[in-house]
């Protein structure tokens, strides 16, 4: 009887041995895994975000690197307040501290400015042009104002070389234009020039010269992209030697026959003839 209770003190306290070793072996597991997520997290030590908006790419990867962090670019957009290829804004912003090996999110000025294909301005209001224009990436560089019809219309939109601008004319993103807005008819009297045989655009610079705008404009075939250049003015109502009020509008009729042109301007000799 005494040797069998021995057994079962003996058999328990081998069952108590190996409990205690695997506690231990538990604890000491977790307090491994503690230090090594701490080693790995960097537990307690921080990094303070340096400023690198206004910089170039490299440049900015140095810096980031010396201080043990990352970087990535997640957008990409245009401004004329910095130079092309820099940094406009991160994430986190300069001066957050920031656990060791974090990624700083970058916002990229574009590196080349894109084609911008303008749109018709014309007939359009002064407010809907500027949005327009600040919408895609363009600038007005000054109102120039004229006698029209209408008042706080576009009669015309120019380079900075003062040269008029078609809808469909190629610009660079950042470009600035010269928006020839309409001011109210005057009270002067002009005489109307003669426009027949010129370009669709010669005419409009050349009325707006004489304190004239553009009307109506008919076409005799309607334009495609390829043929709309090759359009001349025809026939203008009021004719010209006509003495109108400044601001009045001139409508023009266009056709790719030259024919027309001939034939309009010998109705105009005939005219004044009789």
């Amino acid at each position: 009887m005494q040797q069998k209770n021995n057994w079962k003190q003996t058999k328990w306290g081998f069952v108590a041995i190996q409990v205690a070793i695997a506690a231990v072996v538990v604890v000491v597991g977790i307090v491994i895994l503690i230090i090594c997520l701490r080693q790995y997290t960097q537990h307690g030590k921080e990094v303070i975000t340096p400023n690198i908006t206004g910089l170039y790419m490299e440049e900015a990867e140095i810096i980031l690197s010396s201080e043990g962090l990352r970087m990535q670019v997640i957008d990409s957009t245009y401004s004329q307040k910095t130079p092309l290829g820099t940094i406009v804004e991160q994430n986190p912003s300069a001066g957050s501290a920031v656990k060791h090996d974090r990624t700083i999110y970058v916002i990229r000025n574009a590196q080349f400015r894109r084609p911008v294909v303008l749109p018709e301005l014309r007939d359009m209001s002064v407010r809907q042009a500027n949005v327009t224009l600040q919408t895609m990436g363009l600038t007005v560089k000054r109102m120039d104002y004229e006698p029209s019809a209408y008042k706080d219309i576009i009669l015309d939109i120019r380079s900075e070389d003062n040269t008029s601008l078609v809808a469909g004319s190629t610009l660079t993103e950042g470009s600035a234009v010269i928006l020839v807005v309409g001011k109210g008819q005057g009270t002067s009297e002009v005489t109307v020039p003669a426009v027949v045989g010129k370009s669709l655009a010669d005419a409009r610079s050349w009325l707006l010269g004489h304190k004239l705008s553009v009307g109506s404009i008919e076409y005799d075939i309607p334009p495609t992209e390829e043929t709309q250049e090759q359009y001349v003015v025809y026939s203008q109502t009021p004719e010209s030697g006509t003495i109108i009020v400044e601001g009045s509008s001139v409508h023009l009729k266009l056709s790719t026959d030259i024919e027309k042109t001939v034939t309009a301007d010998n109705e105009v000799d005939e005219d004044e003839f009789f």
